[in-house]
């Protein structure tokens, strides 16, 4: 089983939306039982929140279910369970680290790595565009599928 967090500043955006949009992607390529997908933030200012109604919106527009989403924030124990921590941002990257002690076995990545274009994915929290969020994690989800079936499945 491949098990996949992604990680944003608080989890209520960004990381429940890949999160879910995964879900959707493995679920369609009939692959729901070879993972495991879960999402974390590396503040706990949010946690116990549910998902920003933007996230919850555009899912909807997509026909993306979701659950009762509760933001967390990420724990030295994630970085023992999960083999991939996909970030949404360097910053992400910068502050997961710090929380689970480092990355000494290479799990922790920006999500847009996996695309033909890596960069941040902007928070839509600042930027108010979910639309933009949406298609960049797309971009990235689709960039790591394609590695997941080079290199894993």
């Amino acid at each position: 089983m491949i098990k996949v967090l992604f990680v944003c500043l608080g989890n209520i955006c960004r990381s429940p939306m890949a999160e879910y949009m995964f879900k959707s992607m493995v679920k369609k390529e009939g692959l729901e039982n070879d993972f495991y997908i879960d999402s974390a933030g590396t503040s706990s200012e949010e946690s116990g929140n549910s998902m920003h109604y933007g996230t919850k919106n555009k899912l909807d527009q997509m026909n993306i279910g979701y659950g009762n989403h509760l933001a967390r924030k990420i724990t030295k124990q994630d970085y023992e369970k999960f083999d991939y921590i996909l970030c949404m941002e360097e910053r992400n990257v910068i502050n997961a680290e710090r929380i689970v002690g480092g990355d000494f076995k290479n799990k922790i990545y920006r999500l847009l790595d996996f695309s033909d274009k890596p960069r941040d994915i902007a928070d839509p929290w600042y930027t108010g565009n979910f639309d933009k969020t949406y298609e960049d994690i797309s971009q990235g989800l689709q960039g790591f599928m394609k590695y997941l079936k080079k290199n894993v499945l």
